[in-house]
């Protein structure tokens, strides 16, 4: 039987909807989302519109989502959504080389697994966008090497990852044989909810099906160049059977980052550590005398890629500050030197974030 804890709804949202202070008004959580209406769970009706008052006011972000908790007002065959409540977590994207408005990705999700796959797919930098995304979202981010049954020689793409996702746990897995399911389900549980992201054809809906122990989503076997095919084309939220929901996403061949330096600083912490090195503390690590990060590149601690792909990632953040916000146009030396006393300062809190250099 389905519950609202079993569907992810605890303290963080119910405290919520007591400040609301209306009776009337009860939980439920967006299961999919159609032209006009939704798919819900937790109340006694399976579909939802927003009220009147919602419908002009929301903007494309704030509008209700795949994963939201809405406050509705209930009924036998159709709820009236009036209010979305907060979300603990928010994966957003922009299209890559673009400045367009944020687009929703997955909210209020606590783990993300971000799957990439022993053939073509697999792209150091790219996964490295991906997690900095996840964690900037407040989720935690967990890889998986998908397809391993395919690939033999694994040591060159797991020390990849390794140096892409520092600190991420990783799982390799096969949906078809079933290899590392199990560790999987470790991190889902009651009242958890966990994602799927990756670009198309890395095996996400078999994954899922894996986990549900039935066919669910579709899936279509590779073509001829060993890539996937593209199958997921919209979110969906599904119960698991032991308990927590998944939310799987279409396939995303590109992820365009917006304004996460906290992202960003959790998935280049060797960067960060090799900049403790440095001899100026507003040191840009571009040409400056006693740079601890450009001399760990060229003692061949730290890889050059790794370093180009730091710098694209936060020039692509400020970019994106400076259309939304036109005063930052002028400051971008000054938000350099604001953006590394951050991570400098962030690093001396957390420990974790430090590794032996």
């Amino acid at each position: 039987m389905t519950t609202l804890a079993s569907l992810g709804f605890d303290d963080f949202f119910a405290s919520q909807l007591e400040r609301v202070g209306n009776p009337q008004w009860v939980p439920a959580r967006i299961v999919a989302e159609g032209q006009s209406s939704f798919h819900v769970a937790g109340c006694r009706a399976p579909l939802a519109d927003l009220s009147g008052k919602l419908l002009g006011s929301l903007s494309k972000t704030e509008r209700p989502v795949v994963g939201d908790w809405v406050a509705v007002v209930d009924g036998a065959d159709r709820a009236s959504i009036q209010h979305v409540l907060g979300r603990r977590t928010t994966l957003l994207r922009r299209a890559a080389g673009t400045l367009d408005e944020p687009q929703v990705v997955g909210v209020n999700v606590d783990v993300f697994f971000v799957v990439t796959a022993v053939n073509r797919d697999f792209n150091e930098r790219r996964l490295e966008r991906y997690v900095a995304a996840v964690w900037n979202s407040g989720a935690e981010p967990v890889v998986v090497l998908n397809k391993v049954d395919l690939e033999t020689e694994l040591a060159p793409m797991l020390e990849a990852i390794g140096r892409a996702a520092i600190g991420v746990p990783v799982v390799r897995a096969s949906a078809a044989s079933g290899a590392g399911i199990e560790e999987l389900l470790a991190y889902i549980g009651p009242g958890k909810t966990v994602g799927f992201i990756g670009s198309s054809g890395v095996g996400k809906s078999s994954l899922t099906n894996r986990l549900l122990g039935r066919d669910v989503q579709a899936v279509r076997g590779l073509r001829g160049d060993d890539r996937g095919r593209h199958t997921t084309s919209a979110r969906q939220l599904i119960e698991l059977a032991g308990g927590g929901v998944l939310i799987d996403t279409p396939g995303m061949r590109e992820l365009g980052l917006l304004d996460d330096l906290g992202g960003v600083e959790a998935s280049f912490a060797d960067v960060t550590a090799f900049a403790e090195r440095c001899k100026f503390r507003d040191c840009s690590h571009e040409s400056e005398p006693g740079c601890g990060v450009t001399g760990a590149v060229a003692s061949g601690e730290l890889p050059a890629e790794r370093l180009a792909s730091y710098r694209k990632l936060l020039k692509e953040v400020a970019a994106n500050e400076r259309k939304r916000d036109p005063v930052l146009a002028g400051r971008t030396k000054a938000r350099w030197k604001e953006v590394h006393r951050a991570l400098r300062a962030r690093q001396k809190i957390d420990p974790k974030l430090k590794r032996d250099t």
